[in-house]
């Protein structure tokens, strides 16, 4: 890792974040090793994060902060997160989009990057309660780079509601707009999945609006990068027999691939420019 001496401050702490998580903790003199800077430096980064409440500090390193099931972390916070495998996902998902089609992206920051690789697919009914997802639409159309594919761009509605920390919108605005529409593909975030809770979030106003979205959706396709298998938030709102495929990356162990295959349709592990479906 070379390069990483290089590094702003910023994208530094960033990878430090994705080295906890990945790996449950990590010890400073790793960091020096990986990141190739020096001891204080690591430290003062795991200060600033530590204060930040990214992560906790413990005696020669770091590990992660046991979320609250009620912790909803922001878009901002989310973003910085397992940026490689989140963009290895949305070309995997963005995939299973067909041109012609209607979608629906649930809010997100993996949502958020299948939507910029949406932006190939023409002539797409875009619906979304996300105003991150809503915007790159929207801001690709005037610089005139909406449907890059031949076709038209993309139809875009966003629903109303009330404003999540994540910049979705959810309640009973969001939830009526979605009841009465119908989507050929869902493609949905979550928080957390698992065998025992399903798709989890930790706001309960969101659940609803994803079970609406659920429920319009011909197909669902949950897109969560490995990070979240075993996550668990305040509210579950969907089981996994209630979604048709997973895309996640090849971060998630053989065990737990082996575990989710027993309860999913299809498991796809985005690996590079395409995904491979799992044995």
């Amino acid at each position: 890792m070379s390069d990483n001496q290089n590094l702003l401050a910023g994208q530094r702490r960033a990878l430090i974040l994705e080295e906890v998580r990945r790996r449950g903790g990590i010890r400073v003199s790793e960091l020096t090793r990986m990141l190739q800077v020096s001891d204080m430096t690591v430290r003062r980064d795991l200060d600033v994060l530590a204060r930040q409440g990214s992560l906790e500090k413990v005696h020669g390193g770091a590990v992660p902060v046991a979320e609250r099931r009620t912790h909803e972390p922001g878009f901002e916070a989310k973003s910085s997160l397992e940026l490689s495998a989140k963009s290895e996902i949305a070309r995997a998902a963005a995939a299973l989009a067909t041109p012609g089609s209607a979608v629906a992206l649930s809010g997100g920051t993996t949502t958020y990057a299948v939507a910029h690789q949406l932006l190939d697919v023409p002539e797409l009914t875009v619906v979304t309660n996300s105003v991150r997802v809503a915007d790159v639409f929207h801001d690709a159309h005037r610089a005139g780079e909406g449907g890059r594919a031949a076709g038209r761009p993309a139809t875009v509605v966003l629903t109303g509601g009330v404003r999540t920390p994540s910049d979705s919108l959810v309640g009973p605005v969001a939830d009526a707009a979605i009841a009465s529409l119908h989507f050929d593909v869902l493609f949905l975030g979550v928080h957390g999945i698992s065998v025992e809770a399903g798709l989890s979030t930790p706001n309960l106003a969101e659940a609803e609006t994803n079970r609406h979205f659920i429920r319009s959706a011909r197909r669902v396709v949950v897109v969560a990068d490995h990070t979240k298998w075993g996550t668990t938030g305040l509210s579950s709102f969907a089981s996994l027999d209630e979604v048709d495929t997973l895309v996640t990356d090849a971060g998630l162990p053989a065990a737990d691939r082996e575990e989710i295959g027993e309860h999913l349709a299809e498991l796809l592990i985005a690996e590079g420019p395409e995904a491979a479906p799992a044995d």
